[in-house]
């Protein structure tokens, strides 16, 4: 080999090996997401996995999840406990294999475990790999062992202990006749922030209870507890308590308790094979689908096999039953000679879609060897969820129908109004889409568009009132920013059918504005615009358009959210003016800061009340130039949250709102009455 090397060769030195966990440290975004605030709290999740596969295999009832006062994290459960023999393949202890060693665990082949969300082996050990330091207890035939770790390496062997050492090497103690205590601390070298937040761990927590019917999940939050007696209290701190005996139904029964109801919830569970099912669903007043989906107690958000499955049989099950009790249904009534036949019947006929107006459904399925899409677990794709799923829900819904006659008769009832707004609702699609072609597709006349014809240079100010609207055209740089102008509050389509909302001004000038289409017309790829800007006034009302809008695109427009291009403009609340220099306040602080920076000298306040009192040179300087704005970028991390939250703001049940508003008042700041 020449000494010095031309920087273009390609040989076998150029080839760099990973050994260990060393990969999952240079690339962890590839192992658990990323290394903000949701790749932080996937190493909790991790853990958890572990004691839920325990229990889901029917060796383990409980599992304790401890925040510590000094950031680090601990997982127990009263499981079997990893094995400590020596593994024949790495002649290392099975305990320091599973923890220092990709792939490996049993979760693999014929294994320990029938049915794991841990499908890659990968958990535990990616856990470790980003730990500046991890211990691991296991409780055995009540025999302690322990190994420590830094940084994904052994810092030395399994070691056994007694009972009565482990306070005195700080250890967490197992109250229980078996089973693991992990206790890790997230590397600062790796993490953007340390920083847990209780309501997203509570939330996961709640949702693994749920999907485990019998499994008791303690979370205890020590950070603001100070330590006493060392670790004898295992409850020492604010302690958090989930346990649903009826699994999946008292799922459903959570996430209706935030939306007016129609129908009791319906659940049922079958077995077949080594494939186990597990439904439910109900039906709200309200005109959205919420189905959840999860393979393993992992959340399958884009579905899968075993939503195909649901669907269809769904549909099915519906339709039939339609046909049977109301002589022919839809259809027979469009066509007017009651017997369902011809042209009319094929056209006006119960769809999907009208069948999931309104459903809310949580559908769990655990297999023994579950193919997810992609790294991220987020599609089921085994072809047999689909036919087992498919067959449980048309018996079992079926029968359940024929036998409550009730109930079903209020699902067709909703069923029915659904198809008769969705035939609504394609004529008013229509006739917006009509209007554009006769048009030529022109843009409404209160639009002020931008010069540039580039949709990722391109931004649209969705702005409140005429006034402001005027101010802002003036603001502008129009060679790539767009106004448009928004008389009164947008209709609340949380309330509303489609085909009512599209029949309102505001938003089939907002649709044809942003030139994506709507409904099944849709196509993200022609929006004309990448930054869709919510710039309304600094008070109640204000905040209360912002709200609508918020409502309207993420039950009509999700794909707008998730490609990052929905913002909220920050304008400020108080210019604190002295001599000739000026500051802008966004907040009583940063207005009582700005004055304090002033102290001695004669300080002028004014307090602006909406965007249109600004002058155009204001709004531009605080509000619209990009080298000096503050804007929130919309996201949504979790969707049934989220769905939940919008339900609760915007929906009909007004006591739930209330409980909302009560709960939330201490923490309202800079309210205007």
């Amino acid at each position: 080999m020449p000494k010095n090397k031309p920087t273009n060769s390609y040989d076998a030195s150029s080839i760099q090996v990973l050994e260990g966990l060393d990969p999952v440290r240079k690339r962890p975004g590839m192992y658990i997401g990323s290394t903000g605030v949701s790749g932080l709290h996937h190493l909790i999740w991790e853990v958890v996995d572990n004691a839920v596969d325990e229990a889901i295999g029917g060796y383990a009832t409980d599992a304790v999840v401890i925040l510590e006062k000094d950031g680090q994290v601990t997982v127990i459960d009263n499981g079997r406990g990893i094995p400590v023999d020596v593994h024949k393949q790495t002649k290392k202890s099975a305990l320091e294999t599973v923890m220092t060693t990709l792939h490996a665990g049993g979760k693999f082949g014929d294994g320990a475990y029938k049915v794991s969300g841990g499908l890659h082996g990968v958990g535990v050990s990616v856990v470790n790999a980003l730990s500046s330091q991890l211990v691991a207890v296991v409780k055995r035939d009540n025999k302690y062992y322990f190994q420590e770790y830094s940084r994904g390496k052994a810092k030395g062997t399994v070691k056994q202990i007694k009972e009565s050492d482990l306070k005195a090497k700080d250890l967490p103690k197992i109250d229980y006749k078996g089973g693991t205590a992990i206790r890790f601390m997230p590397d600062g070298e790796i993490f953007e922030t340390l920083e847990f937040d209780r309501e997203t761990i509570m939330d996961h927590l709640r949702q693994q209870a749920f999907l485990t019917g019998g499994l008791k999940i303690i979370f205890i939050d020590r950070r603001d507890t100070e330590k006493k007696n060392g670790l004898d209290n295992l409850l020492q701190g604010e302690t958090f308590t989930f346990y649903f005996q009826s699994g999946v139904k008292a799922y459903l029964q959570h996430l209706m308790s935030h939306k007016k109801s129609l129908t009791d919830v319906v659940a049922f569970k079958d077995k077949v094979d080594d494939l186990e099912v597990e439904v439910g669903l109900a039906y709200s007043s309200d005109f959205n689908e919420h189905i959840y989906t999860f393979a393993n107690n992992i959340h399958t958000i884009e579905g899968g096999m075993h939503l195909t499955g649901f669907r269809s049989a769904l549909t099915r099950v519906i339709s039939d039953f339609n046909r049977k009790n109301q002589e022919g249904g839809v259809a027979g009534k469009q066509n007017g000679n009651g017997n369902g036949k011809g042209k009319a019947k094929k056209e006006a006929g119960i769809t999907g879609e009208d069948v999931r107006e309104g459903l809310v459904a949580v559908i769990s399925v655990k297999l023994p060897e579950p193919q997810f899409e992609g790294q991220t677990k987020a599609k089921l794709g085994n072809p047999e969820a689909r036919t087992v799923v498919e067959n449980v829900v048309n018996s079992k819904l079926s029968t359940f129908l024929e036998e409550n006659p009730k109930t079903a008769k209020m699902v067709l009832e909703k069923v029915l109004l659904a198809a008769k707004a969705r035939m609504a609702a394609k004529a008013a699609k229509d006739t917006v889409l009509r209007k554009g072609l006769l048009d030529g597709f022109a843009l409404p006349g209160k639009l002020s568009d931008c010069a540039s014809r580039n949709p990722e240079d391109s931004e649209l100010f969705l702005v409140e009132g005429n006034s402001a609207g005027g101010n802002a055209k003036q603001a502008r740089d129009s060679h790539f920013q767009a106004i448009l102008p928004l008389r009164g509050k947008v209709l609340n389509v949380e309330k509303t059918r489609f085909d009512k909302a599209l029949k309102n001004e505001e938003i089939r000038t907002m649709i044809m504005a942003m030139g994506m289409g709507v409904g099944d017309e849709k196509d993200i790829t022609k929006i004309r615009y990448h930054r869709i800007i919510i710039m309304a006034d600094a008070d109640v009302d204000g905040s209360h358009i912002c709200t609508l809008l918020l409502t309207l695109f993420f039950r009509f427009f999700p794909e707008i959210i998730g490609k990052g291009y929905l913002y909220i403009a920050q304008s400020p609340l108080f210019k604190i003016k002295s001599g000739k220099e000026t500051i802008y306040a966004f907040s009583e602080a940063e207005r009582d800061a700005a004055v304090k920076q002033f102290e001695g000298k004669k300080v002028d306040i004014q307090r602006y009340k909406g965007l249109g009192e600004m002058n155009p040179d204001q709004l531009w300087n605080t509000t619209m130039d990009p080298d000096k704005r503050l804007m929130l970028k919309v996201t949504v991390d979790d969707a049934e949250e989220a769905d939940q939250l919008f339900s609760t703001l915007m929906g009909e049940e007004v006591s739930e709102r209330k409980k909302f508003i009560q709960h939330k008042a201490s923490q309202v700041q800079n309210l205007d009455i």
